[in-house]
């Protein structure tokens, strides 16, 4: 006789967040996202509800990247020019929203100031009519000067905005205040930093339904496992009463994908691992669907069959 399952009915609620605004709601965006509102672990449907599908954004770079062979095909055309690869993402490759990150900014890169990082969101805002989110370079003194000034030339428009850090919070959750965004915390795998980011961040006055959190993503076979483990704790913590940490995930699923070996080198150094055109892309989804089983909300990924393949298992999952 087969046995029945006992139900984990969970005594909290993911918070949900919107990224973006409608005309309607003071902002240019012709739609947004909503992700969060969980009651389950991810797809256990028997459990609770799912009322958003995680959502799939892309990458836009301010500066060109330097990727693989395999990986760059789809972007040489577009690199140079944010606003023509913006478009590309949205109406070619299916991206759900568009993440500018300002790698540029970078005093080891190229150094662009605020008014530099401002051309280019303002250039990419115009292209797109995707929610938007911006990434800093992770520098806190250089970030602390130019995303001001791009929450500025987004205000009104609702996006997520980061990196927001233990040591590194102030400024941005002032700006993020002031000009009506979304704010991205981080914590660098752990959990208990991570709730206290979000403490910090909520003191300031910033509601817990504009919060987004990121637990730094590690790749298949980079630390994956160690990244599953530290979001679906939050998650459970989320669900089982934690406000702190009943807050949606993102996850750099991409950009970290390509920091690995396994998805970038080529046949010809280990034949034994099949085509890198194949293996590149296969890295990536493999990174996505184990960080969306672990709870993440949001995903951004790089290669257009990456994207393609990781929607069509959220459809098929939801």
């Amino acid at each position: 006789m087969p046995v029945a399952r006992v139900l984990d009915k969970a005594s909290g609620q993911i918070a949900e967040v919107t990224i973006g605004a409608t005309k309607a709601n003071g902002g240019s965006r012709a739609s947004v996202v909503k992700v969060g509102g969980e009651t389950a672990m991810p797809f256990m449907f028997d459990d609770g509800v799912m009322p958003n599908a995680p959502v799939v954004g892309m990458e836009v770079w301010d500066m060109q990247p330097t990727w693989p062979d395999h990986l760059a095909v789809h972007y040489k055309d577009v690199w140079n020019n944010p606003v023509a690869w913006a478009a590309k993402c949205q109406e070619k490759f299916g991206a759900q929203m568009i993440c500018i990150r300002l790698i540029g900014t970078h005093p080891d890169n190229k150094n662009f100031g605020p008014d530099d990082a401002v051309k280019v969101v303002k250039a990419v805002k115009g292209a797109t009519g995707l929610p938007i989110m911006v990434i800093g370079c992770d520098v806190p003194e250089k970030d602390n000067a130019v995303l001001p000034a791009v929450s500025q030339a987004l205000a009104g428009e609702r996006a997520l905005i980061g990196f927001a850090s233990q040591n590194n919070y102030k400024t941005l959750a002032a700006t993020c205040i002031a000009d009506g965004h979304n704010i991205l915390t981080s914590a660098p795998l752990d959990v208990n930093i991570g709730k206290q980011v979000n403490i910090l961040v909520t003191d300031m006055g910033i509601p817990i339904e504009r919060v987004i959190q990121l637990q730094t993503t590690a790749a298949l076979g980079y630390g994956l496992e160690y990244c599953f483990s530290a979001q679906e704790r939050i998650r459970q913590a989320g669900l089982g009463g934690d406000k702190m940490l009943a807050i949606p995930m993102l996850a750099t699923v991409g950009y970290e994908s390509w920091r690995a070996k396994e998805a970038k080198v080529s046949a010809a150094e280990f034949p034994a691992w099949g085509p890198e055109d194949k293996r590149g892309p296969a890295w990536e989804v493999a990174t996505a669907v184990g960080v969306l089983l672990s709870g993440a909300d949001i995903l951004l990924l790089n290669h257009p069959e990456a994207v393609a393949a990781t929607k069509k298992y959220v459809k098929s999952m939801m």
